[in-house]
């Protein structure tokens, strides 16, 4: 039932960053368990600790995913 939806509210952050001019950035804060999940599914970076980052590459691969026009 809410497959999908964690996928899409970082893609529509990914595209907010874009609209402010951030290039698609976006950084999180993950549980240690979910990291390599985050890695796998939304092409985070693990910075160090639990710092997650999208770039422009990811920002824009979950932008296409969720948002195909």
């Amino acid at each position: 039932m809410y497959a999908g939806v964690p996928g899409n509210l970082v893609a529509f952050a990914c595209k907010l960053s874009f609209h402010r001019g951030h290039d698609g950035f976006v950084s999180f804060l993950a549980k240690s368990k979910l990291i390599d999940h985050y890695q796998q599914t939304l092409q985070a970076t693990h910075v160090g600790g639990h710092l997650m980052v999208i770039n422009t590459t990811g920002a824009l691969k979950l932008i296409d995913t969720y948002f195909r026009s």
